[in-house]
């Protein structure tokens, strides 16, 4: 192999943390491909590439170079890893244990043609979802099933419940992530998980409630309040426990619903109904996709209204960020009908951050877009839209937008570091 690949960080990273990578070796303008290869933890394989030409000296930098076509064209330093495409189709990239990496395979290819080419280099990367002294703690406490994220130190740390949505299960890869931020982060799992309810039938917010008091009672969380993020059915989710519980003063919300959706919500003597969608509303794509866009009733007309969750109860602010080209439902049309409400009783505005192009699916960064994949618990292929680019740039920028939300609500702070590239 005639070529050096070179990687800063040079081993290992944590997966929202963006990479430098450097070819040395070549000659000068030399044609060549970069692919990327991962596996997942099920064996499913995933690939991108990208076509370079090397500099006058020999060198190719991901970080000045553009890419002349492939996965993805023009200056994309971290292209080759957002642009990872699953080999079997509607495969979605999910990380299920967070105690070990992902490692992505990198190879410089001589030349630019499809065919299989000699490998000029070859380098190994490690993406991990634990940073440097992030401990995890299996949750069983009562009835609570979650599992705990803490940084590094003594804290005590701002804590945040995280909610995943309609899938169900117990997604941790995010909470692990945030940890890594200063946070301490319980994954919430609500169905779909151990002896929790298979489906989604009638929730409890007494359920919510007593994962709010396991993290106000935690010695390593910082209270005297907790924060909320949730995507999709764990946002409005989120929505509900910010209005009904105590000890909440930050929520965060990817592409919720202002509405309880799915299944009536119960507290206390109190009822919420799920706002309903008309499957026969809901259009196929071109290529055989399920598009959910226009099925779910209008929260704002009767009956409907019924489903509306009373936000304006809540102690703390929101920060809702919507998706533009979200064809699971109307985000960026719910968070509007919540900053009207919220106003119309005299509360603050809440935050709202739009992202043209990106999909339902917003993770985090450096994520393959999720544009269609699957549903775990309908299993039918399912259309979320978004454009790859755009979403990509969207996953960067929220990801800094929740720590930035989260480090001035619950610590005080007024800024987070930012990525480099």
């Amino acid at each position: 192999m005639a070529a050096t690949v070179i990687l800063e960080p040079a081993d290992r990273c944590c997966w929202d943390e963006p990479v430098r990578i450097v070819v040395r070796g070549l000659a000068p303008g030399q044609p060549v491909t970069l692919r990327s290869s991962l596996r997942d933890e099920k064996g499913a394989l995933f690939r991108a590439y990208g076509r370079y030409r090397a500099d006058g000296g020999g060198e190719l930098d991901l970080a000045r170079a553009p890419a002349l076509g492939g996965s993805f064209a023009g200056l994309e330093p971290m292209g080759l890893f957002w642009a990872l495409e699953p080999e079997k189709p509607l495969v979605r990239l999910v990380k299920r244990d967070v105690q070990t990496p992902f490692t992505v395979e990198l190879e410089v290819l001589e030349s630019h043609k499809p065919e299989p080419q000699r490998v000029l280099g070859r380098a190994v990367h490690e993406r991990h979802f634990l940073g440097p002294g992030v401990r995890r703690e299996p949750v069983r406490a009562g009835r609570v099933r979650a599992a705990l994220f803490l940084p590094p130190g003594l804290g005590p740390f701002p804590g945040v419940i995280d909610l995943f949505g309609s899938g169900g299960g117990l997604c941790e890869y995010r909470a692990s992530l945030l940890s890594g931020h200063g946070f301490a982060v319980l994954a919430l799992a609500y169905f779909r998980f151990e002896d929790l309810p298979e489906y989604l039938n009638d929730m409890h917010l007494e359920y919510f409630e007593e994962a709010v008091d396991f993290m106000l009672q935690h010695p390593k969380v910082k209270g005297p309040t907790i924060g909320l993020l949730g995507f999709s059915k764990g946002g409005d989710l989120c929505l509900s426990m910010a209005s009904f519980l105590k000890g909440i003063t930050a929520t965060v919300l990817i592409n919720s619903c202002v509405a309880n959706t799915i299944t009536s919500l119960h507290y206390k003597d109190m009822t919420i109904p799920g706002l309903e969608n008309d499957l026969g509303k809901c259009t196929i794509t071109e290529s055989g996709l399920l598009d959910n866009t226009d099925s779910w009733n209008n929260p704002l007309e009767e009956p409907n209204h019924q489903s509306l969750i009373p936000l304006e109860k809540a102690q703390g602010p929101f920060l809702f960020i919507v998706s533009e080209d979200d064809h699971s439902w109307k985000s960026e049309f719910y968070a509007h009908i919540a900053s009207e409400r919220l106003q119309a009783h005299g509360k603050v505005r809440p935050q709202i951050i739009s992202y043209p192009g990106a999909g339902h699916c917003i993770e985090p960064p450096y994520f393959p877009p999720s544009i269609a994949s699957v549903h775990a618990v309908l299993g039918q292929a399912i259309f979320y839209g978004g454009e790859p680019r755009a979403h990509s740039r969207a996953q960067v920028d929220a990801w800094q937008q929740i720590q930035t939300f989260f480090h001035k609500h619950l610590d005080g702070k007024k800024s987070v570091k930012c990525s480099k590239i």
